[in-house]
């Protein structure tokens, strides 16, 4: 009895412990990024991915997994620090993900981290690189990467040190993070939340969508190093790329469930049937 007594003593301890740190994480997270609420914050119930960035935060994530999923996204805010509307963005959607509609043909297995990039999120002011300065949408490991990387920033960005694309692919933590979830998550999807061109972009092996929202698609194009190239072109792995109108100024409710809807519907028309997608 007494054993059973310090068991549930430690339990206990260990859970308020543990809604203390989540309650301090979204008292700071709230703080930054726009329309997060901390109630909403705690809703969301993240979770240790056992990941740190440069400075040693920790890397936040979220499943929402349906009873016997057959497809898998991954959701991904905040790759640019200085974007924190894509962060809110992911939050919102983290809360609508637990309702799912009752009418999509395979469930999912939902990912979300809101933030990868915390670092550059908690600067001031906030950066889009991470703490030593790379960014991190330059730093995936593209065919050529070495010999394409440096020659693009050099001769398009003219050494923009906002773009910076690091001395080896994966030099980052947080990418390197990512990376790791591509292999072992395996996503039918990838949801690459940015801001602020207000357009909708797509790499990959499928027909894209058309819209989310009143986000059209209007492909930028393909760089060495980023998301986009590595997990739409080379893995073959469907990339959604949003960008948000806005890097400071969260989109409304109405905006963010519609945008939802609009992915649902495309992935009900796209993945939900028995279309082929690589997950390599």
């Amino acid at each position: 009895m007494l054993k059973k007594r310090i068991v549930l003593a430690v339990l206990a301890t260990l859970s308020i412990a543990s809604q203390a740190v989540t309650t301090r994480v979204c008292s700071d997270y709230s703080s930054v990024v726009p329309n997060l609420k901390p109630s909403l914050c705690e809703s969301a119930k993240l979770e240790d991915m056992q990941a740190r960035s440069v400075q040693g935060r920790v890397l936040w994530g979220r499943d929402v997994q349906a009873e016997d999923a057959q497809l898998r996204v991954l959701v991904i805010g905040g790759i640019h620090g200085d974007e924190m509307s894509s962060s809110a963005l992911v939050f919102h959607w983290i809360a609508l993900a637990q309702t799912p509609p009752a009418d999509m043909p395979k469930p999912i297995h939902w990912r979300f981290i809101p933030s990868l990039n915390p670092d550059g999120l908690f600067s001031r002011p906030p950066k889009r690189v991470n703490a030593r300065g790379v960014d991190l949408n330059r730093n995936f490991p593209t065919p050529n990467w070495s010999r394409d990387a440096k020659v693009y920033w050099e001769s398009r960005t003219r050494k923009d040190p906002r773009r910076w694309p690091g001395v080896k692919p994966l030099s980052e933590p947080e990418s390197k993070f990512l990376h790791e979830q591509m292999d072992s998550f395996k996503p039918n999807l990838i949801v690459s939340v940015h801001a602020p061109y207000g357009v909708l972009d797509f790499d990959g092996p499928m027909v894209p969508p058309s819209k989310l929202g009143r986000l059209f698609l209007d492909q930028v194009g393909i760089f060495p190093g980023s998301l986009g190239n590595y997990g739409g072109v080379h893995k073959g792995v469907p990339v959604v790329t949003i960008e948000l109108p806005s890097a400071a100024k969260a989109a409304t409710d109405k905006e963010t469930n519609q945008m939802w809807l609009d992915l649902m519907r495309w992935i009900t028309e796209r993945l939900g049937t028995n279309a082929k997608v690589a997950t390599q």
